[in-house]
């Protein structure tokens, strides 16, 4: 408390000062020793981030009919490679097996699954995000459609 009271009266020796020098002298020592030991001080240290580190994704179109196709399928969707699957072809109750298979396979790697229209599909591995949904247009685009309907 002395010392504080005679500091701010300017009574007090010049001890602060030489401690501040010290302090520098002593981290600018550590700076040169770890130079010379190969170290780099951390906030030196960066990191070089590539900015194009996603490869381009391709998108694999599938027109399964029968059963044994949704095996392929899932071999994309394991390359986490999205897939628009198209079920117009297949019969109702392979096209039912097909899709039971495709969303557990989706489900067990983490993916989505989202229908884009009738009897189509896209499945999505869990590096593949997806915003949106048709589902809320097509509800809109068939509500705004009924009143004309009506008129007929």
């Amino acid at each position: 408390m002395f010392q504080k009271v005679m500091s701010f009266l300017g009574l007090a020796d010049e001890e602060q000062p030489r401690r501040e020098e010290e302090l520098i002298e002593e981290q600018q020592q550590m700076a040169q020793q770890q130079q010379q030991d190969g170290v780099v001080p951390l906030k030196r240290q960066g990191t070089v981030v590539s900015l194009h580190t996603q490869k381009q994704v391709r998108v694999y179109l599938a027109e399964p009919e029968t059963y044994d196709d949704a095996q392929s399928i899932a071999d994309h969707l394991r390359n986490r490679r999205p897939v628009v699957v198209n079920l117009h072809k297949a019969p109702h109750e392979v096209a039912k097996r097909v899709i039971d298979f495709i969303s557990g396979c989706t489900y067990a790697l983490g993916g989505t699954l989202q229908k884009l229209g009738h009897n189509i599909f896209l499945c999505a591995p869990e590096n593949i995000d997806i915003q949106g949904s048709i589902s809320d247009l097509m509800e809109n685009s068939a509500a705004t459609e009924q009143p004309f309907r009506n008129q007929r």
